[in-house]
């Protein structure tokens, strides 16, 4: 199929920063893009050649999107899945499938993927409610400290908290949720598999990723992580194996925990291009953003080592702060080597809200991390 300078026509569910950083590439290879979000603001509305405002969770708006394209893609999982299967069965081509999107989606039923798949995983427990909780902790089938998860809709912090008393339940949310062992860890880790129709995949260089202790967002991803080769080859071989057994098609990222005796569990997985590969914007021969793009179109993996070091930071609204966004210091940190801020393009800034990114590319992965500090000092996210 001719997708270049052509009538093929590109839908993608969702216009957040992640679908904007796709249509750099549809605009470098002239495919035609039709996007669809709830906000008449979002960051990909200007690049796209069609936009459309309509809820995503919505069945008919979904199905109506959809059938005036020829293949369909998603930047977050938080979509109609009985549509894409309405869609998949009037022949249009949805990536990732509606059955991986089922899958994923529900937090419970990724869980029990893995344990089918054999694919090392913490333990947990499901709970149709939250306040099922209390009852399995008095019956002796769980105890402090757990993870809790909810289900659905979590992301970025939201949805996940550690449960270390009995206190620590009450403000939670009474959902579907799920109850995970707590895994003392040295580091989190995340791989991301690009996989096209043919089957054919690729990884990415093991990252490694530090958390802001109380957001529990990603402050730093590191890439190449600071590992053993051999557990480098451990987590690509687990990432491999979940990308295969999803019969993903797409990126899939997939984060891990490197447990005290590098044992390597699967935390859970994103169908889509993540966090977790900013940073091969500047730092790989090919970015994420173009892969997925290349995997969905089944057409040949571009080459996923990097040219250099690289750290990415992200660009959160600073607490206390509401309103119109102002980027604090953004010239002091462009008069840095090596440091390139992306801006989301959303104009109200929350705290904690991801606004944006800076990457930071270095030969040596030490100077850039200090580096990446150092932009981290400097750059702030406020209110005007």
């Amino acid at each position: 199929m001719n997708y270049f300078s052509s009538n093929f026509k590109l839908g993608i569910l969702g216009g957040g920063q992640l679908g904007k950083m796709m249509l750099y590439h549809t605009r470098k290879y002239d495919i035609y893009t039709c996007v669809i979000d709830p906000s008449k603001d979002a960051p990909a509305r200007l690049a796209c050649d069609e936009f459309r405002v309509g809820d995503l969770l919505d069945y008919d708006t979904v199905l109506d999107f959809g059938k005036h394209v020829d293949v369909l893609t998603i930047e977050i999982e938080n979509v109609n899945i009985d549509a894409l299967e309405t869609l998949e069965d009037e022949g249009i081509k949805v990536f990732p499938s509606a059955k991986t999107l089922r899958s994923i989606q529900n937090k419970a039923q990724q869980k029990l993927f893995y344990r089918d798949h054999n694919i090392p995983t913490a333990d947990f427990s499901r709970f149709a409610y939250t306040s099922e909780i209390e009852e399995a902790v008095e019956n002796g089938g769980l105890s402090y400290p757990f993870v809790w998860k909810s289900a659905r809709f979590g992301y970025d912090g939201m949805g996940v908290k550690i449960v270390k008393r009995y206190t620590d339940l009450i403000d939670l949310p009474n959902v579907e949720c799920i109850a995970e062992k707590l895994i003392p860890f040295k580091n989190e880790l995340a791989v991301i598999v690009a996989r096209n129709r043919n089957g054919d995949l690729k990884t990415y260089p093991v990252v490694e990723m530090e958390f802001h202790p109380e957001a529990n967002q990603v402050e730093y991803v590191i890439c190449p992580a600071r590992i053993t080769t051999e557990v480098a080859k451990k987590a690509e071989l687990i990432a491999l194996k979940a990308a295969s057994a999803f019969k993903h098609v797409g990126l899939l990222a997939v984060e891990m925990f490197q447990t005290e005796n590098d044992e390597i569990l699967v935390n859970e997985v994103a169908p889509r291009p993540h966090n977790s590969g900013h940073y091969s914007i500047e730092a790989s021969y090919t970015d994420q953003f173009e892969q997925h793009l290349r995997a969905i179109l089944n057409l040949p993996l571009g080459k996923t080592e990097n040219k250099v070091a690289g750290v990415m930071v992200n660009l959160v609204g600073a607490e206390n702060h509401e309103g119109n966004v102002v980027y604090k210091n953004i010239e002091k940190i462009m008069a840095m080597d090596g440091v390139t801020p992306h801006i989301y393009g959303k104009k109200q800034t929350r705290p904690f809200r991801k606004m944006g990114h800076v990457t930071i590319v270095n030969a040596d992965i030490s100077e850039a991390r200090k580096i990446a500090e150092k932009v981290k000092r400097t750059i702030e996210v406020i209110s005007d």
